[in-house]
């Protein structure tokens, strides 16, 4: 029997020339700022009251310099401030300044000395949404390596202020002993470099001449492109969660949408997955005479889940042959809890890790798993970003939940994680306070968020800041896109079609 040639399965592609995309190549200069010394050059019998005198040390001659040029000329009915040094330096009834490191006083916060006295607690209290007093309880604190002074006053309450930022103030001490403030100040963006500074900069010196070498790759830099965003992926393992993630990834390496969208997908450089890419820990059942069977220093080995992060490895095993991957750890995810959280060892992911560099590399791999917090170069940007600890902790502390007003309050105050120690958990470091922002981003993102929001804040002498609160994937389906040319954003939605009953 004939066949119409028509209809046969295998037929010949035809004249039509279908063009070939490109991905846009990753300019990635990542810092390693948040590295924590290795073995044993790592310890934790320090003091945590050390880590604050280092960022006062460090940030006081700052806010400093910016009240002293504010206030240099202030007059209240005839009588100048003056400047003192020392917070128990300031005198009743005398107009001055000072400048230290402001602790809140909340009897509703965590206190580790009254979890250790409550031993008789049949379960540990859950968290509170919030550590503010209904009943006014909360005090403001300013101290320094002198003493501690308590601060009243309206400015306050219109200042957005917590545990561990710098500030001066300036007022009057009352015949109660309390400090008015009349106004206040804090350290404001730190300087911000020009786009492809640190570049230029390692080329100048790898050159060994002095000058700068026109490289042949200079005139990609200038091109168009675009850095995606996503967080709050909660890969559990479960077959639920899987075809929205299966959305994404066909998205990404331009499976799932026409000529025109592939076109816009291949622009994209880097993905960038800002923590809790794995869900909490959901142990396997066990029967219960397993359950008597006795267990290695009281862990039951048997319960291990191992499909989350298996999930989560054959995802990015699929991505990584079409585009590079940062990874950030967040709360859920298997790493350290203290900040800075150390990388995701490459160990969890037996398939991804063939795309790693080596253990001793300078040079970044094609997927690197950083720290939280985590800064870095990308396409000549400075980008900073977290999984979202910090700016949850500030949000206890604080009312409303204006999560754009928390992340420019820890811009211009300097700090990327200004609740550590005190409720937010961290390395007791001695030598230096890597939270301190000591160079001001183009760029930065904060992880797992209730919603996308985005803006932009100025600093004093022209600085730029983009703000981006990413949301939690599993929840809005929401991929943000940044683009490198504008620093503008997007949002890309991914939603599943449920059919009804």
């Amino acid at each position: 029997m004939e066949v119409d040639a028509d209809d046969e399965l295998l037929q010949d592609a035809g004249d039509v020339q279908y063009p070939t995309l490109e991905r846009q190549p990753s300019h990635y200069n990542p810092l390693n700022t948040f590295k924590l010394a290795k073995g044993d050059q790592k310890h934790y019998q320090q003091q945590y009251g050390d880590l604050y005198f280092l960022r006062l040390a460090k940030l006081k001659p700052a806010v400093e310099a910016l009240a002293d040029e504010e206030w240099k000329d202030f007059e209240i009915a005839g009588e100048k401030v003056r400047r003192v040094d020392r917070v128990l330096d300031v005198r009743q009834g005398e107009l001055c300044w000072v400048a230290g490191t402001v602790y809140m006083d909340m009897p509703l916060k965590p206190n580790i000395l009254d979890d250790i006295s409550k031993d008789h607690w049949i379960a540990a209290p859950p968290p509170r949404e919030k550590y503010i007093s209904p009943t006014g309880q909360d005090q403001t604190m300013l101290e320094d390596e002198s003493g501690r002074l308590r601060l009243i006053g309206t400015t306050l309450q219109l200042s957005m202020l917590v545990t561990g930022c710098i500030i001066a103030v300036m007022g009057t001490e009352n015949a109660n002993g309390d400090f008015e403030v009349v106004d206040m100040k804090v350290p404001d963006l730190p300087r911000q470099p020009q786009r492809w500074e640190r570049d230029e900069a390692s080329e100048v010196m790898s050159n060994g001449t002095g000058s700068k070498r026109r490289s042949s790759g200079e005139q990609k830099r200038t091109g168009v492109g675009k850095v995606a965003i996503v967080s709050g992926l909660g890969i559990s393992g479960d077959q639920g969660d899987t075809l929205t993630l299966d959305l994404l990834m066909e998205y990404l390496v331009g499976e799932a949408c026409g000529p025109s969208e592939q076109a816009d997908v291949s622009e994209i450089s880097r993905l960038i997955i800002a923590g809790n890419s794995i869900s909490e820990g959901t142990p396997l059942a066990i029967r219960e005479e397993e359950k008597k069977a006795s267990r290695k220093y009281g862990y039951d080995a048997s319960a291990y889940n191992p499909a989350p992060t298996t999930h989560f490895d054959n995802f990015l095993a699929t991505l990584l042959p079409s585009i590079p991957v940062t990874l950030i750890p967040g709360s859920d995810d298997p790493a350290n809890v203290s900040m800075p959280q150390q990388p995701i060892h490459p160990a969890m992911f037996p398939r991804s890790r063939n795309y790693a560099a080596m253990p001793d590399s300078m040079e970044a791999g094609w997927f690197d798993s950083v720290t939280n917090p985590w800064e870095g170069d990308v396409e000549g940007w400075r980008l900073m970003g977290n999984g979202g600890q910090p700016i949850d902790d500030i949000f206890k502390y604080v009312e409303g939940d204006e999560r754009l007003e928390m992340m420019e309050s820890v811009l211009r105050w300097r700090c990327g994680a200004p609740t550590a120690p005190d409720t937010l958990w961290c390395y007791p470091f001695q030598d230096k306070d890597p939270f301190v922002i000591e160079e001001c981003p183009h760029v930065y993102f904060v992880g797992n968020q209730p919603r996308y929001e985005t803006a932009v804040i100025e600093g004093p002498v022209g600085q730029a800041v983009r703000l981006i609160s990413v949301p939690k994937f599993k929840e809005t389906g929401e991929l943000v896109l940044l683009d490198t040319d504008t620093l503008e954003t997007e949002i890309v939605k991914f939603s599943v079609f449920e059919s009804v009953p």
